[in-house]
C-alpha cells in the first residue's frame, strides 16, 4: 500500500510515524520552572547528536489540544535546562503516568510518586534511582513556522552513571532493562546478538509476532484507546 502523506491529517500522519519508526528510545525529561516548580514527561522523539561536545536532540509537539505548549518544552524554553533521565521497567509506571498533562502549578514529581536528586551542574533534579541521567544546557531551538512543533539540541554537561553499570568507560547495557516506544505501546529490551545468527534462530523469529508480557490478545493496539491522544500525552489518569 502506498499512503500519499499530503491526503493525511495530523493525527494520521502521526499514527504512521510512531508505528513504523520503532522501537524509539525514551527521554524521562525532567524540568524546572522559573518558580521552581519540577515537571517530568516522557519523549520519544529522541536521539543523540554528536560526540564532542555531546548533545541530544529532542522533538517536542504541542498538548493533546493541538495549540498548546507543552509545559517541559517552556521550562527548557525559559531556564535553558534540562536532564534526560533513562527510562527502564522498574520505573515504567510513573514514566507512564508522567505522560498525563498535569495543570502548571502541580509539581508532577510528587504527583507521579518519584523522588528527585539534586543534579550536579543544572537546577532541575533528575530521577532518583534512575540509572543514567544526562544534564543538558540548551545548545540551540527549531521551531516549525506555527511556532508549535519544536526541536531542542541540548549539549551533555554532565553523566550521571550509577556505579554498578560503568565499566571501564562503557555502559555496561545488558544490565538496565531499558524501556522503549511501539507507537503507543512500550517494549522492554530484553535480548542482544551480534549477526550473523544461526539460520534456524532466523527462520523461527520470522514467524514469530512479537510476545505481549501484558496479559492482553496480540490484537491489542493502545492507539485505539480513548486515553490515547495525537501528541503523546496520557488524556486520562495515566493507567488503564
Amino acid at each position: 500500500m502506498d499512503i500519499d502523506s499530503r491526503t493525511l491529517d495530523a493525527a494520521s500522519a502521526y499514527k504512521l510515524l510512531i508505528g513504523s519508526i520503532i522501537p524509539r528510545p525514551i527521554a524521562w525529561i525532567s524540568t524546572q520552572s522559573p518558580d521552581g516548580i519540577g515537571n517530568l514527561a516522557p519523549v520519544s522523539f529522541f536521539t543523540c547528536l554528536g560526540p564532542k561536545p555531546p548533545k541530544v536532540s529532542l522533538s517536542m509537539q504541542p498538548k493533546a489540544d493541538g495549540r498548546t505548549l507543552k509545559d517541559s518544552f517552556r521550562n527548557i524554553r525559559d531556564t535553558g535546562e534540562f536532564v534526560t533521565n533513562l527510562a527502564t521497567l522498574p520505573q515504567i509506571e510513573p514514566l507512564h503516568r508522567s505522560a498525563v498533562e498535569f495543570e502548571p502549578d502541580v509539581d508532577e514529581f510528587d504527583a507521579v510518586g518519584v523522588d528527585k536528586e539534586a543534579s550536579a551542574l543544572v537546577a532541575p533534579p533528575r530521577v532518583k534511582g534512575a540509572p543514567i541521567a544526562l544534564e543538558c544546557v540548551v545548545d540551540q531551538i527549531f521551531s516549525s513556522p506555527d511556532g508549535l512543533n519544536h526541536v531542542v539540541w541540548g549539549e551533555v554537561v554532565s553523566f550521571h552513571v550509577r556505579d554498578d553499570v560503568y565499566v571501564n568507560g562503557r555502559i555496561d547495557f545488558g544490565a538496565l532493562a531499558p524501556v522503549g516506544r511501539l507507537a503507543a505501546e512500550y517494549t522492554v529490551v530484553d535480548n542482544a546478538f551480534v549477526p550473523p545468527l544461526d539460520e534456524e534462530i532466523m527462520a523461527q523469529r520470522a514467524r514469530r509476532r512479537m510476545r505481549r508480557i501484558d496479559g492482553r490478545g496480540e490484537e491489542y493496539s493502545a492507539v485505539e484507546s480513548p486515553l490515547w491522544s495525537p501528541s503523546g500525552a496520557v488524556t486520562g489518569p495515566g493507567t488503564e
